[in-house]
């Protein structure tokens, strides 16, 4: 196996598909790894109670993607301050849009990593996300979790902004020399997980 101070993966799926779950075992697995997660970022943005924070929040409330440029902007600004220069990353949930895959790609470019990095679609269906996000449990207390945006209303947009804006911005990547790698989501975590080091092998 590649040593991972040489490796940056980012995993990006439609609702449900388990990419905090297997971001958490790569994390486990690659130690050296610095975790950068949009969405905890734009979580405590919306806490922060500022006027960009406020208007985030309605955004992400209602179940919409965050303007790219601002997504973009905290996500590359983490890396920046943070990532050394043989160490790797792992990007959560994103690029989501074509920009974001643009500027995504040109900061890849303008640290020399495109070749050094992995995206993997965790791919499941849409029935099977509607039946994993309706009923969320927690892992450790077995209890059901219950997050604003997944209501039935809120998984049908999150899954045709997936389809309009996620999978275009996925196709960018493939086509400017990223590797892309596509997983069975629907299987058990651990399957999951195998493929995603067989392909990192």
């Amino acid at each position: 196996m590649k040593d991972s101070k040489n490796l940056n993966f980012i995993i990006i799926g439609p609702p449900g598909s388990g990419k905090g779950t297997q971001a958490k075992l790569l994390l486990k697995k690659f130690r050296s790894l610095h975790y950068v997660y949009p969405g905890e970022i734009f979580r405590k943005l919306f806490k922060a109670n500022t006027d960009a924070g406020n208007r985030m929040k309605k955004i992400g409330e209602s179940g919409g993607l965050q303007p790219e440029d601002l997504a973009t902007t905290l996500w590359m600004y983490k890396i920046s301050f943070n990532v050394k220069e043989k160490q790797g990353f792992l990007l959560d949930g994103s690029p989501r849009k074509i920009k974001e895959a643009e500027s995504l790609y040109n900061f890849l470019k303008f640290l020399n990593r495109v070749k050094t990095t992995i995206l993997f679609v965790l791919s499941i269906s849409e029935k099977e996300s509607y039946k994993r996000l309706v009923k969320r449990v927690d892992a450790v207390t077995g209890k059901e979790i219950k997050r604003a945006d997944d209501d039935r209303k809120k998984i049908n947009l999150r899954w045709n902004l997936y389809k309009k804006e996620t999978i275009p911005a996925i196709n960018y990547m493939k086509k400017r020399g990223c590797k892309v790698v596509k997983i069975n989501g629907e299987q058990s975590i651990e399957k999951v997980f195998k493929d995603i080091l067989r392909a990192i092998k």
